[in-house]
C-alpha cells in the first residue's frame, strides 16, 4: 500500500487558469498564424508567451509536493507571461488603429460573462472545469474564430484579464499554505518527529525533547519546525506556533 503524499500535487488539468491558460494559447497560435507575419520575430514571442503562461501552471501544479517556493516561482512565471501576452494584444490593436473594449462594453462583458450563463444554463450548476477542450473552445470559438482580427484580439485581452485574476488568487492561496503550514521541509521534519513519538513502545521512557512536537508556550497549540530566513539565525530551525501570525510564540530546537 503506498504511503499518502505529505503535500499534494498534479491535478491542474482541472483548474480553471490552466484550461483558460490553454484556450489562450491555442487561440494565439491560430491568432499568429492567421493575421501575422510567421517571419516576424513578434510571433515566435507571443507564441512562446502564451505556452510559458500554460506550462508553468502544470510545472508548478507538479513541484507543489516538495516545493512551495518553487511552486510560487512558477506561478509568478506564469503570471508574467500572460501579462507580457497582453501587452502584445494591445501592441496589435494600437499599432493598427484598431478600437479596444472598454471593460464594460457589451462585447467585453459578453466573453467575461461566459462562465456564469453556462452555470446557468445546466441543471448541475457545475462551471467550465469540467468540460473537455473541445467543449470549452466551442463557447468562445464566436469570438477566437471571427474573421476580424481586432474582435480575436480583444476576446483574448478579456481571456488574458481573467486568466490573471485566477493566477492572483491562485498565487495568494499558496503564500496563506506556506505562511500556515511551512515548507516542505518544515512539514516533513515535524512528519518525522511525530511518526517517532507515535512508535514509541514503552510508555515509562521519558521523551527526548529534542524527538517531539512541543506546545506553544503562549497559546498552546502544536508547533511547527521552521528555519529562519533572515537575520542572525538564518539556516538555523527552530519551533514556530501553528497560529501565526495570530501568535509569535517561539521555542528553540
Amino acid at each position: 500500500m503506498l504511503a499518502k503524499k505529505l503535500r499534494p500535487s498534479g491535478g491542474y488539468r482541472d483548474t480553471a487558469s490552466f484550461q483558460t491558460a490553454t484556450v489562450i494559447y491555442d487561440a494565439t497560435y491560430w491568432f499568429c498564424e492567421k493575421f501575422l507575419d510567421p517571419r516576424s520575430r513578434t510571433v515566435d514571442q507571443m507564441v512562446q508567451a502564451a505556452r510559458s503562461g500554460r506550462q508553468n501552471i502544470a510545472e508548478g501544479s507538479r513541484a507543489a509536493a516538495t516545493s512551495s517556493q518553487t511552486e510560487l516561482r512558477l506561478l509568478n512565471v506564469a503570471r508574467s507571461s500572460q501579462e507580457e501576452l497582453l501587452l502584445d494584444y494591445e501592441d496589435y490593436l494600437r499599432h493598427r488603429r484598431l478600437a479596444m473594449w472598454a471593460a464594460d462594453s457589451h462585447e467585453a462583458m459578453a466573453v467575461r460573462e461566459v462562465p456564469r450563463r453556462l452555470k446557468i444554463d445546466r441543471a448541475d450548476q457545475s462551471d467550465l472545469t469540467d468540460l473537455t477542450d473541445h467543449e470549452r473552445w466551442a463557447l468562445y470559438a464566436p469570438w477566437l474564430e471571427h474573421a476580424d482580427p481586432a474582435v480575436r484580439a480583444n476576446a483574448l485581452i478579456c481571456l488574458i484579464n481573467q486568466a490573471n485574476f485566477l493566477l492572483d488568487h491562485q498565487i495568494a492561496a499558496v503564500e496563506q499554505q506556506f505562511v500556515e503550514e511551512g515548507g516542505y521541509s518544515e512539514q516533513l521534519a515535524a512528519a518525522r518527529l511525530a511518526e517517532r513519538q507515535r512508535k514509541k513502545q514503552d510508555p515509562a521512557d521519558l521523551p527526548d525533547p529534542s524527538d517531539r512536537i512541543p506546545p506553544c508556550p503562549q497559546c498552546g497549540k502544536a508547533m511547527v519546525l521552521r528555519t529562519a530566513k533572515t537575520g542572525q539565525n538564518a539556516g538555523h530551525q527552530f519551533w514556530g506556533c501553528s497560529g501565526y501570525p495570530d501568535c509569535k510564540g517561539v521555542v528553540k530546537v
